[in-house]
């Protein structure tokens, strides 16, 4: 059930492994929607407040357990295409036992602290109980956030994207069934919705614990390869935190914007809410395209083909390009119509605000579409701190809209929040994806009569350290 990406047109492989991906995705979209619309409908307004209000800090921290978790699947990918399968086991293993750590020391920690974190956000005192009984129970669940994206990152690692969206699907579906046994059925309230969030993870990381050992035979881990090795933990950390702070800066930029949004008004804020609902679905493939290059990039440089890595490059921008133009024509004519679907049909300057937002920001996808691929790239190839760097390109992005612009030119200024973001980004990782490729390329220049899937070999070695 494993993928090759280091051999065949680019195209076809990228798009191969993209759409399932980009319907994964898009199905999470659609998940999260109808399950903030359950919590609405049969738990009330000051309910559906209490867990947006922890939004922000539920971003932080799980995307920094699912970062960890993509970072840590990347040697596995570099191993996977260099044919290393024995050293592809062991970082499986080593990856196995970091996982336990990092999801025990977090889920202490933040179900520990969670409600001194809900009044540090200035939590409002009449929702802060109902926030507190959700967060807890989802930073409860941090273990299995840990098994299904360790297991399912993996998975992709070994060039099999199809499955994992399967899994999530499944798992997608029980969430909303669960929502409705325990919030309607139960009557357990708001801690309900996250108790059916937890469970229905756990089943689809369950799911890929036994489909790996089921169909790939190459991942059976033997009692040596089970072994801690500290070089390779080390390697490990080093993407995997690296990967985790990036989503977490990014989420601290995202906070930051949304405050200031929040001085303009509730008209603003249901605006951009709605507004993002809507690119929330529209920006799906570029999050395919960028989980599509990681794969991509780790498998070649293990193989040591790093003339494949720019036509990969070349034909996902193509794509990315591609698709950006019909999303802004998307916005521009029908930018209204997505709008109504989330609010009422009489709210006229909201739905204007909503189509001018999402123009504004669609005008800008190909910036979004470079950062997505280029970072992903940066980071599949093995140098993971650069895209923690355009991390906090974007964030300060995000600060100097929201404390400087915002303030003086209004709800246009936070339609620019992440164009801005999305540029700054951009201006440092283009110039830092082809100092890495020049570096990459001396090193295998030093190689000096090796063949070039043992220089890949050598290569990826070199980087772990």
């Amino acid at each position: 059930m494993t993928k090759d990406m280091t051999n065949g047109q680019p195209m076809k492989l990228i798009l191969g492994f993209s759409v399932p991906l980009l319907f994964g995705f898009l199905f999470q979209q659609f998940y999260s929607l109808v399950d903030t619309l359950i919590v609405g409908r049969y738990l009330g307004v000051d309910t559906l407040a209490a867990v947006g209000a922890t939004g922000s800090v539920n971003f932080l921290v799980i995307g920094f357990c699912m970062g960890i978790c993509t970072g840590f699947s990347i040697p596995v990918s570099h191993k996977f295409g260099a044919g290393d399968y024995a050293g592809m086991r062991k970082y499986v293993a080593n990856a196995m036992w970091l996982s336990i750590a990092f999801a025990a020391v977090m889920t202490a920690a933040t179900v520990t602290f969670c409600r001194q974190i809900l009044t540090a956000m200035r939590t409002p005192e009449n929702i802060i109980d109902n926030s507190h009984g959700y967060i807890v129970v989802i930073f409860a669940g941090i273990p299995v956030v840990f098994l299904y994206n360790i297991l399912s990152g993996i998975i992709r690692a070994l060039g099999d994207s199809r499955t994992p969206v399967i899994f999530l699907v499944c798992s997608s579906v029980l969430n909303v069934g669960l929502d409705l046994l325990f919030i309607v059925g139960f009557q357990s309230g708001v801690a309900g919705a996250a108790w059916a969030t937890v469970i229905s993870q756990a089943v689809s990381g369950v799911l890929c614990l036994l489909y790996i050992i089921r169909k790939f035979e190459i991942l059976h881990i033997t009692g040596e390869e089970w072994k801690v090795n500290g070089h390779m933990m080390a390697s490990l950390c080093n993407m995997g935190i690296s990967m985790g702070l990036q989503y977490s800066i990014t989420a601290i930029g995202s906070v930051i914007l949304q405050s200031a949004v929040n001085t303009l008004g509730s008209n603003a804020v249901a605006a951009v809410t709605a507004a993002g609902k809507i690119g929330g679905f529209l920006a799906c493939p570029f999050d395919a395209m960028g989980a599509t290059m990681a794969t991509y990039g780790g498998q070649n440089v293990g193989a040591g083909r790093l003339e494949r890595i720019w036509l990969g490059m070349r034909s996902c921008i193509l794509l990315g390009a591609g698709y950006s133009v019909i999303a802004f024509f998307g916005a521009f004519f029908w930018g209204e119509s997505l709008a109504s679907l989330f609010v009422s049909e009489g709210a006229l300057q909201i739905i204007g605000d909503v189509r001018m937002y999402l123009v504004i920001n669609t005008l800008f996808y190909f910036a979004l579409a470079l950062v997505n691929i280029i970072r992903f790239m940066i980071q599949g190839i093995g140098f993971p701190r650069f895209a923690i760097l355009a991390g906090v390109f974007e964030m300060l992005a995000r600060g100097l809209v929201g404390f400087v612009l915002v303030p003086i030119f209004g709800f246009r200024a936070a339609c620019l929040g992440s164009p801005i973001a999305w540029i700054f980004a951009d201006a440092f990782l283009i110039p830092a994806f082809l100092h890495v490729y020049r570096k990459l390329q001396e090193q295998l220049k030093q190689q000096e009569g090796a063949a070039i899937p043992a220089a890949g070999k050598k290569l990826t070695r070199h980087m772990a350290g």
